[in-house]
């Protein structure tokens, strides 16, 4: 296999750090266990955020998310922890993360986490 997952999140450099722009991201596909049963848990997250001098680049977010395929995590933690790693990887102005988790037990879940950088 050419790619395989990975918990190092790339970035570049912002091509107009002088502006405040969102750059929004649909991740459909995203998947990991339930620390409990074992079973799979899927969710649709949205990353929106205002990107400062870095910008996370995609591929490497793709083979971040994939990395959590096979690992246990309750729906906030993993929530939470994204965004410290993108947070941290990127020193954005503002992030919000929204995890959409699908139906299991006949209930759903929506975990939003936010980042605001409290120089600005």
């Amino acid at each position: 296999m050419a790619t395989s997952p990975s918990k190092k999140l790339k970035s570049f450099a912002n091509p107009f750090p002088e502006r405040d722009y969102e750059i929004e991201f649909d991740c459909p596909e995203f998947t990991c266990l339930c620390p409990l049963t074992g079973q799979p848990d899927f969710a649709r997250l949205f990353i929106t955020y205002v990107p400062d001098r870095k910008c996370v680049e995609l591929k490497s977010l793709k083979l971040y998310l994939w990395s959590y395929r096979n690992e246990g995590a309750f729906h906030e933690k993993v929530t939470n922890q994204i965004l410290d790693d993108l947070v941290a990887a990127t020193k954005p102005r503002r992030m919000i993360i929204r995890g959409e988790w699908f139906v299991r037990g006949g209930i759903g879940t929506v975990v939003t986490v936010t980042h605001e950088d409290a120089k600005r």
